[in-house]
């Protein structure tokens, strides 16, 4: 297993990350703990989903001002999330970089790639049917993944091939992209790029 830690606080939220992150997909044994409280309930829910479905261990705590908005807690979680993601590579050595999972929902299917290639990109081609989830805005899926691809620095594209439910469609996507993580940050013996280097 790969372990790492990440304490970030501001003057908005306070959050404390551990990732556990095994070696070898599919994950094989026991699922890795999970104990998630971001201070908002839906997007608990979600990266419940995305841990467990890509086979990591999640902890986190967050302390947010969502009595303002739930924006700076989802979009402060993006960031801490993605900075561990790039301590893999950094603490742990070259991944095989490339993951892709088409995922479905009921009436809902999204679609996730991943290069870990260390560079930030976010492809957005998601519609959600409505604007939010219960009390939870569904524009604020976009906010976490573009912080997560920015600190995590690596290329991810997400896309909806359709959907009715908007719940179901965004729980696919954190779903297929806990997957197509999983795949990508597998660990390699080298390298996997023609320059030699990924910086």
């Amino acid at each position: 297993m790969r372990i790492l830690e990440r304490t970030r606080e501001t003057k908005e939220t306070n959050i404390t990350a551990v990732l556990t992150f095994p070696d070898t997909f599919p994950r094989t044994g026991t699922a890795p703990a999970l104990s998630i409280n971001s201070g908002v309930p839906f997007f608990d829910h979600m990266l419940t989903a995305f841990s467990y479905h890509g086979g990591f261990g999640l902890t986190v705590t967050c302390e947010g001002d969502t009595a303002v908005d739930d924006h700076h807690t989802v979009e402060d979680v993006g960031i801490v999330l993605g900075s561990l993601f790039r301590q893999v590579v950094q603490n742990y050595g070259p991944v095989l970089r490339f993951g892709h999972a088409i995922i479905p929902m009921d009436d809902s299917l999204g679609e996730v790639v991943v290069d870990a290639c260390g560079r930030s990109f976010l492809s957005w081609n998601v519609t959600f049917p409505q604007e939010r989830a219960g009390q939870f805005d569904l524009h604020l899926v976009r906010e976490f993944f573009t912080a997560f691809a920015s600190e995590a620095k690596i290329n991810l594209h997400l896309i909806s091939r359709y959907g009715i439910n908007g719940h179901h469609l965004a729980e696919a996507l954190f779903k297929a992209s806990g997957r197509a993580l999983a795949q990508a940050f597998v660990p390699a013996g080298t390298i996997l790029s023609t320059k030699g280097s990924l910086e």
